[in-house]
């Protein structure tokens, strides 16, 4: 049985509606994590300072990412690998996730920058290790697509907005 990765997304700028979706983690992360935790051999040869948020125009696949928005000022948006950017179940911001679930939300705005060319139709969004190019942690359609166009307002994910939990 695979374990999931469950998205619950709510954008906090009127740019997105309302967004849930559940994605099983990438090929990329399953192989990591099985390899750490039972063969002992590191997640990577460089872990990451930090993750980067990705928005995509077509759907993502266990084996990889989808088509991801290029020009028009679009950029991924890093959030550190540490425990001031990302709050613990329920809020915990200072310790490790606890309870049911190991459950993770961002502690700050992630804010992308302001479309100056259309964008698309942004159908899924991951979490890449870098900047560019770069390994697929998780990536999930949205369950509700977003049209971008130039002029609209910078597309941004509130404080608590991305959550991640790994659940069986």
């Amino acid at each position: 049985m695979k374990k999931f990765f469950v998205f619950m997304l709510v954008i906090g700028l009127a740019v997105f509606t309302a967004l849930a979706s559940a994605a099983s983690l990438n090929d990329y992360s399953e192989n990591k994590i099985v390899d750490h935790v039972f063969r002992g051999t590191a997640y990577s040869e460089t872990v990451p300072g930090s993750y980067y948020v990705a928005l995509f125009t077509s759907s993502c696949t266990d084996a990889a990412v989808g088509i991801e928005v290029s020009g028009g000022s679009y950029a991924r948006v890093a959030i550190a690998r540490s425990q001031a950017a990302w709050n613990g179940t329920h809020g915990n911001a200072t310790g490790a996730s606890s309870g049911t679930g190991g459950t993770i939300s961002n502690a700050g705005v992630l804010t992308f920058p302001a479309p100056t060319a259309n964008w698309g139709s942004v159908t899924a969004f991951g979490v890449l290790d870098a900047s560019t190019a770069g390994n697929p942690i998780v990536c999930t359609d949205l369950t509700t697509p977003k049209t971008i166009n130039n002029g609209d307002a910078a597309p941004s994910f509130a404080i608590g907005a991305l959550t991640i939990q790994i659940d069986n």
